[in-house]
């Protein structure tokens, strides 16, 4: 068995981790830390897992958790998962980070975070439809929420030349601003609205300029602008992508079915993808139509942010560093409606 550790697993996406691993066939539950419920049940914060887990919390050192850990998955704010990596890896532990920390090259975290980086080091980005090559490290960065999405919506196109603008426009439910309540996630402000942010320059488009780039090097019209709606989970995200040729709809559900052939998590349903079909599950659904007269694909892609668009997906990388099948302990259907 795969002896696991989750460092901060309070939150919302280490109570992910949690549900998903206590069910994984080759996983055992090792430790949850967090300093400010040490010793406390992890059921008494994460309901849903009682009866499930007999774990408390733990504030153990890290040359500890490293001794105690086969994989070890990091779930700390940006920032702090630096002050955490480098002792981690100093064995045969394999890690897991699930912030930003190093999901980009230094010096554009640098000016985006606006962060010094500490620990400078190369990572994988963990998109695995992207990086196989994930399967062969010890250590990966887990993608963001929207990138997910929104490169997993465009990759087809961008690396087949195609694309010359990509205008990519997302809405996320309300989990993905983190388990602290703010402003904008008390319930009077956000039913029965819809709240856009950060219009011209989240931190996350950053992820999905290098990875699109790295797909074609000539691209280079990307925006992207967030909204938050009043739902718990998802990311809905239509991208524009505005081509050097005019294609059709079968056109391009040719290019989208030989490059996601044998891409398990990623489903070509038809018609418009639904939040509700994704929900709870690692899959994101793919679907598109061409406006052929003015050069455009519209592009829908859904997915379950706390779960393709993070616990789940670092699972999914988990399985492949240890040469597991990508769908072990995931290939479960989402809880629709």
């Amino acid at each position: 068995m795969i002896k696991a550790g989750i460092i901060g697993a309070s939150g919302y996406t280490g109570g992910e981790l949690l549900r998903l691993l206590v069910s994984h066939p080759d996983v055992s539950l090792e430790l949850a830390t967090s300093r400010s419920l040490a010793g406390k049940p992890v059921a008494s914060t994460h309901r849903h897992l009682e009866g499930f887990l007999d774990l408390k919390y733990e504030n153990p050192g890290l040359e500890e958790i490293r001794e105690r850990c086969d994989v070890v998955f990091v779930a700390v704010p940006h920032g702090t998962a630096m002050n955490y990596v480098p002792e981690l890896l100093d064995g045969s532990t394999k890690v897991i980070d699930l912030s930003a920390d190093y999901r980009l090259d230094i010096p554009v975290f640098e000016k985006i975070y606006g962060i010094k980086h500490s620990d400078p080091r190369n990572a994988v980005y963990g998109l695995v439809e992207l990086h196989p090559e994930a399967a062969r490290e010890y250590f990966v960065a887990n993608p963001g929420c929207f990138p997910t999405g929104a490169i997993l919506s465009a990759a087809p196109l961008a690396a087949a030349g195609l694309i010359d603008i990509a205008v990519f426009d997302s809405k996320t439910g309300i989990s993905g601003a983190g388990i602290s309540p703010t402003e904008t996630s008390h319930y009077p402000n956000l039913a029965e609205n819809i709240v856009p942010y950060k219009l011209t320059a989240h931190r996350h488009r950053a992820e999905i300029v290098q990875e699109l780039t790295r797909l074609d090097g000539n691209l280079r019209n990307i925006s992207f602008t967030p909204h938050v709606i009043p739902t718990i989970r998802g990311i809905s995200t239509t991208a524009h992508l505005f081509t050097k040729e005019p294609l059709s709809t079968e056109d391009v559900r040719g290019i989208y079915e030989e490059f996601y052939r044998d891409k398990p998590f990623v489903r070509l349903p038809g018609g418009v993808p639904s939040l509700t079909a994704v929900r709870g599950s690692n899959f994101c659904d793919i679907g598109f139509e061409a406006d052929k007269e003015n050069n455009r694909v519209v592009v829908l892609s859904a997915i379950d942010n706390l779960v393709k668009g993070a616990s789940g997906q670092a699972i999914q990388n988990m399985n492949l560093m240890f040469g597991l099948a990508e769908t072990c302990g995931l290939w479960t259907p989402a809880t629709a409606p």
